[in-house]
């Protein structure tokens, strides 16, 4: 039997991150590094577990190159921190969780040895003597939260000295003593400026050079953070929309500029795309954009939240349709605007009947 390698990337300041910030948002943030982090795995190793802010992959009988293996990290690396940055210049929501995200870091453990395997459920899992030292690993005394550290029986396989450098990586020495045996390691702290980010593309602010088509106005007795996230969490939607049959979206994301959704209405399709809008310092605004409605070529619709006090803020929802062809113009003027604004009220005052019956069930809770 050959040696198999043990790879952990483990996502640094967890715990204190789901401790200290809105744990929903954190639990979505989390979620989405760990799927980056899954999708930059370009040499094929299987995932034995998720183990909550960490991820055990092994490659069964085969250590990679040791050119292979700093290839691997350096693109796990990359792929981690460019989703930081989509996270920080995308984001909308003011929250705890959403605006330390870009503070997390990323850590690297790798090991190899021969490995023994059970099977729970149908599930493979390596488990022995590797297995207990690459998690022992985990908690070494690198000082510092953003590292890649490969084992002595890791590095003596692929041939990593002591010595090595190159414009990512610079390698040291390093051991801790566990249960009175110690392992020897090599480690490098990685410094993300030499990391080449991935390019995003940042959605510009929509400006309109016209008044919206029409606007609703509402006061609310929540915060105006309370009252951004009823509307950015599209698993409320359906609770204040009753024209809104479904709703499709990516569950574990938090949603931001660019995010997508999909509103079926009456068996029809609707693809919405979040944007943004100028407004006066203090307010938070939150908008989507739909091409699908008919008539209409393009709906906008912006919520401006101004706070009046902890637990008051004041919602202008701003509409703007449009159209090119003078057909659909004059259906907006006739129709369609006094459809969509008896509509857009009625929705504001369930959402209001909904956020007044979750503050009684805190209440009582």
């Amino acid at each position: 039997m050959g040696k198999s390698l043990l790879f952990l990337p483990d996502i640094s300041g967890f715990t204190e991150f789901v401790q200290t910030t809105e744990v929903e948002h954190s639990q979505h943030v989390i979620s989405e590094l760990l799927e980056v982090l899954i999708a930059a795995n370009t040499e094929e190793l299987q995932l034995a577990e998720i183990e909550g802010d960490a991820l055990f992959f092994y490659k069964e009988n085969e250590i990679p190159s040791l050119e292979r293996l700093l290839a691997l990290s350096e693109h796990i690396f990359t792929a981690f921190y460019s989703h930081l940055k989509l996270l920080e210049k995308n984001r909308i929501c003011p929250c705890n969780a959403c605006s330390t995200a870009p503070k997390l870091q990323l850590k690297i453990i790798a090991h190899c040895g021969e490995l023994q395997f059970l099977t729970v459920q149908n599930n493979r899992k390596p488990f022995g003597k590797q297995v207990i030292e690459a998690h022992r690993l985990m908690k070494n005394s690198v000082d510092s939260d953003n590292y890649v550290l490969f084992s002595k029986e890791l590095t003596d396989t692929i041939g990593l000295s002591g010595n090595y450098q190159s414009k990512l990586y610079n390698f040291k020495q390093g051991n801790d003593r566990y249960d009175g045996n110690q392992l020897d390691y090599l480690y490098s702290i990685i410094d993300n400026r030499h990391l080449k980010l991935k390019s995003f593309l940042i959605p510009s602010k929509v400006v309109f050079n016209k008044s919206p088509s029409f606007i609703v106005e509402k006061e609310f007795l929540v915060a105006a953070e309370e009252l951004l996230e009823a509307l950015t969490n599209y698993a409320y939607r359906t609770q204040w929309k009753e024209e809104v049959n479904e709703i499709k979206y990516h569950v574990n994301e938090v949603t931001r500029l660019g995010s997508e959704h999909v509103c079926v209405v009456n068996q029809k399709h609707l693809d919405f795309v979040v944007v943004t809008k100028e407004v006066k310092p203090g307010q938070l605004v939150y908008g989507e954009m739909t091409e699908s409605p008919i008539p209409v070529d393009k709906l906008y619709q912006f919520y401006v939240i101004t706070p009046l006090d902890a637990g008051k803020c004041k919602l202008v929802l701003e509409t703007y349709l449009e159209a090119k062809s003078p057909i659909k113009k004059l259906a907006i003027f006739l129709i369609v605007k006094k459809v969509f604004e008896k509509n857009t009220a009625k929705g504001l005052d369930k959402l209001y009947d909904f956020l007044s019956a979750k503050r009684v069930q805190k209440q009582v809770n």
